[in-house]
């Protein structure tokens, strides 16, 4: 009985510790340790890329790949960073989806063929997915034009690094067009170009206007410090 009493006190004092907001917070219960990952994958014959898939955890952290179908698979995936608010936004998306658990998104109408996508949500062990290939749910297809638009970014690093090695003269007229992106609002999360550009702007090879463009951008989207 003495020893209940105890064990029931120091349950008392526990309690009254976390209220007080002084217990340890490792002792406190733990979220998820494994971040919950997207991935979204589209397969269009013809498009630009013809094979798209963005992978993204819960931190930002992620992959792009970009290619076409007939193309050998050798080129690791592009590591990419998305900000805070772009990773939030994609999150609620799915969850407005139920993270794509038993959800049916395909709208079965007789529409033309735009492009095999596919979302999976993972979590630990758990997998959910779901394919389609268009869908009249609005949560759904704004998801799919947030990824895109990620996708559209790291396009335009693809493109100014194939320049950058292959064909320097052409750096100006893909700066402009990211520049003319800038003014109509069309990129998400630009800043992940910076790095990237930084090499076009520092570098002397290159010609006076793609390094002026490349520095007016940077001074655009560069996060303040």
């Amino acid at each position: 009985m003495e020893i209940f009493s105890r064990r029931f006190r120091v349950l008392i004092f526990i309690f009254g510790l976390i209220g007080a907001g002084f217990y340890p917070a490792a002792a406190l219960p733990q979220g998820p340790s494994v971040p919950a990952k997207l991935t979204y994958s589209r397969t269009f014959k013809g498009s630009s890329p013809e094979y798209l898939e963005i992978v993204v955890d819960s931190k930002g952290s992620g992959t792009y790949e970009g290619r076409k179908l007939d193309e050998a698979n050798i080129v690791p995936p592009r590591p990419l960073q998305l900000s805070a608010a772009t990773t939030e936004r994609i999150f609620a998306f799915a969850a407005g989806l139920h993270n794509f658990q038993s959800v049916q998104l395909e709208s079965h109408k007789k529409v033309a063929n735009l492009g095999e996508k596919t979302f999976i949500f993972q979590q630990g062990g758990d997998v959910n997915r779901v394919v389609f290939n268009y869908t009249e749910n609005r949560v759904a297809r704004e998801l799919v034009e947030l990824f895109e638009a990620v996708g559209q970014v790291q396009q335009h690093v693809g493109a100014l690094e194939f320049d950058m090695k292959y064909d320097p003269l052409s750096l100006s007229q893909e700066l402009l067009q990211i520049q003319i992106e800038l003014n109509d609002k069309g990129l998400v999360d630009p800043q992940m170009l910076v790095p990237t550009l930084e090499k076009i702007a520092h570098d002397s090879r290159f010609l006076h206007l793609a390094q002026a463009r490349a520095q007016e951008i940077i001074d655009r989207v560069q996060p303040a410090p």
